[in-house]
């Protein structure tokens, strides 16, 4: 009985013995089949840097502002009798924008002027009076005294008459309409906005290290993307005389001809102004850049083959610095003639294997039509 149950133990763990071989060899073929697994390559598109000769640009971005512009506003208080203007229409400086009621001012006008007639008629008799020494002096320079302040209490309703009829105080584009007929306005109450939009301020911000470069009279071009296919040029015309202590940038104001009004105040605008001479630069296209905290790359394809003779790519860190349409300037780090991905870099490893395919080839062109941006 006992030899049995030892022969049936050591049937058992040679069985489980055998077992666990099969297993550890399936598990070792399993590792090296997994160590020996290339991934199937990757299709990118590819392009050949090249050198290009870029002006030196600083792009900033710039806010519009109305070389003029003033909420119109009530001088007096007043009922409105006539308004004089649509909303949104332009306006010559002079315009009338809106008549206050003056019954009341006009009927005591008329009762000074009667006071100022009187006072010159009293003035005529007591000068001639006088002349002939009927009556003293004091009684004619009473007469004098009394002429004047009535000219002057006739000037003063005149200036009260006009100062309720306003008008536009310069050239320029009004706004939304803020009052109605028959409203009650009191002294500075608001009435429209007007700007003066032709020409126009740009106001941009440059850091401190490119400031020795702007000076005023430098060209400058101005575009905004509500506005596409539209270039606005102008010039600089003035720099503050501080640099912001929180941003370290130094504000530039240029003037710009907006014929058509189409720059509005406010408005947010890409400004490009020159700071110096033409620069070489290796220009590649904006998807080619895997940009990252620890510095920008690219991928360069190299001769070196996988197993199967699919090309392999090598991560390059590159300097980029500005941007021209789709392309983006290479400083240092890529030299001209090696071929990059241009498509495709995110899933991409140093080493990984491409498979190039330039059928259909990203955007490369460093002033793309405004349809095709």
């Amino acid at each position: 009985m006992l030899k049995r149950m030892i022969l049936m133990l050591v049937v058992v763990l040679a069985l489980v013995a055998g077992l666990g071989f099969v297993k550890y060899r399936q598990f070792q073929a399993a590792m090296a089949q997994g160590a020996s697994f290339a991934p199937p390559p990757s299709a990118v598109t590819t392009v050949v840097a090249r050198r290009a000769t870029w002006p030196s640009n600083l792009g900033v971005i710039g806010t519009a502002q109305a070389i003029q512009g003033v909420t119109v506003s009530a001088d007096l208080p007043g009922v409105v009798s006539k308004i004089n203007f649509e909303s949104g229409t332009p306006v010559h400086a002079g315009d009338i924008l809106v008549e206050l009621d003056t019954r009341e001012e006009r009927a005591q006008l008329a009762a000074t002027e009667s006071d100022r007639d009187l006072a010159k008629i009293n003035y005529a008799r007591e000068q001639q009076l006088v002349n002939e020494g009927v009556v003293p002096r004091s009684e004619f320079d009473n007469a004098d005294a009394q002429q004047k302040s009535t000219e002057a209490k006739v000037g003063e309703m005149k200036a009260t008459i006009e100062r309720k009829t306003i008008r536009a105080p310069f050239s320029g584009i009004l706004g939304i309409r803020q009052i109605n007929l028959g409203q009650y306005l009191a002294a500075g109450q608001a009435i429209v906005p007007l700007q003066s939009i032709n020409p126009i301020y740009v106001n941009f911000g440059v850091p401190q290290q490119a400031s020795p470069q702007i000076k005023v009279g430098r060209m400058l071009h101005v575009n905004s993307d509500d506005l596409p296919g539209l270039d606005f040029a102008g010039r600089v015309t003035a720099l503050d005389s501080v640099i912001n202590e929180a941003t370290r940038n130094i504000q530039v104001q240029a003037t710009l001809a907006n014929p058509q009004g189409k720059l509005r105040p406010g408005m947010f605008v890409q400004v490009q102004v020159g700071i110096g001479i033409s620069r070489e630069i290796i220009a590649v296209p904006a998807s080619a850049i895997n940009y990252a905290p620890y510095g920008d790359s690219v991928f360069v394809v190299t001769d070196e083959k996988d197993a199967k003779g699919n090309r392999k790519v090598r991560q390059q860190v590159v300097k980029v610095e500005g941007s021209q349409g789709d392309q983006v300037a290479v400083i240092s780090g890529l030299n001209p003639g090696e071929e990059i991905v241009t498509s495709g870099v995110f899933k991409l490893r140093n080493g990984a294997a491409v498979q190039v395919n330039n059928k259909v080839q990203p955007s490369n062109n460093p002033k793309p039509k405004p349809e095709d941006s």
